[in-house]
């Protein structure tokens, strides 16, 4: 199966699109949202095309295809008109003996970890920025930001299949890749 992995669209039905074409060229099965979809945030500017009804649409199209955790900006009343759930704090994945733990990162990050074992995999948004860190107690991963990319990162996601974790801007080029051994 081929995971799309992305994170922070902040209402941005312009960036929202470019993510969907993306998805849909890569030919992923599923696309794992890690939260912060609607909203942008009090410490956020207004991103981009700022249009959390279009991304609504364009979104619940593909409820069947999509799981996602929530964000420090998604809450009940988005869950409303979302036909996804959204409301978990995290989802567990496995890939080639390796725990995923997928969450935004407001709760759980780098600095304060989940229960993970050494050669787990935290996969977390929330920061804007992408990231891919072996660290002593876990191995740390970003998507980065689809609208809002932070500290001259580009708008980006990441796909994972067969073992191989790859970090792309929205155009599709290539920037990084962690592969699980």
């Amino acid at each position: 199966m081929k995971l799309f992995i992305a994170s922070d669209i902040h209402g941005s039905a312009l960036w929202c699109e470019k993510m969907l074409c993306a998805f849909e060229k890569e030919r992923a099965d599923r696309l794992l949202l890690l939260g912060d979809i609607l909203y942008h945030g009090p410490r956020n500017d207004l991103p981009e095309a700022y249009d959390p009804k279009s991304v609504i649409r364009m979104l619940n199209v593909l409820s069947d295809r999509i799981f996602c955790v929530r964000g420090n900006c998604d809450t009940e009343v988005d869950q409303m008109v979302l036909d996804f759930p959204i409301m978990a704090d995290y989802a567990v994945l496995c890939e080639r003996e390796r725990l995923i733990y997928a969450t935004h990162g407001h709760i759980y990050n780098p600095d304060h970890l989940p229960p993970l074992k050494k050669g787990d995999i935290l996969l977390t948004g929330h920061t804007h920025i992408p990231a891919c860190e072996e660290r002593e107690s876990c191995i740390y991963l970003n998507p980065g930001s689809v609208s809002i990319p932070k500290n001259g990162s580009s708008h980006s996601y990441m796909t994972l299949s067969d073992g191989v974790f790859r970090w792309k801007d929205l155009d599709g080029e290539p920037f990084m890749k962690y592969r699980i051994e």
